[in-house]
């Protein structure tokens, strides 16, 4: 597949993702979420959901848990409202790479204070 048309394609379905999941399910259980990233499979039979969930790491789980059981009320969803060869099998996962870019930053931050501090003291 064309690299160009399959990112077009993955930003089609995050845009979408994003839209039924904030605005059509309304489950409580779903936490605070933020799709980061959808990597479509080469022959678009499937394609993987990263995403962030505001929250301690239950919330992240139940959140996780919530989408999977609601995954065929999505994906019906998506092959109704997009003109693709298949509708994609999702898999929703937790985007790591972001929760560690934060936590690097939180010990960037607290690295900076203390230095900071230290050269404070008399």
């Amino acid at each position: 597949m064309n690299p160009r048309k399959k990112r077009r394609i993955e930003e089609l379905l995050r845009r979408e993702l994003s839209n039924i999941i904030l605005y059509e399910m309304k489950d409580p259980r779903a936490g605070f979420i933020t799709l980061t990233r959808v990597e479509l499979s080469e022959d678009q039979r499937s394609a993987k959901v990263r995403l962030t969930v505001r929250g301690a790491e239950e919330e992240v789980q139940q959140t996780l848990r919530t989408l999977k059981r609601a995954r065929g009320y999505i994906q019906s969803l998506i092959g109704k409202r997009l003109d693709l060869r298949f509708t994609p099998v999702l898999e929703f996962l937790e985007d790591k790479e972001v929760r560690q870019a934060m936590r690097l930053e939180e010990l960037i931050d607290r690295a900076r204070r203390e230095d900071r501090e230290f050269r404070e003291a008399p």
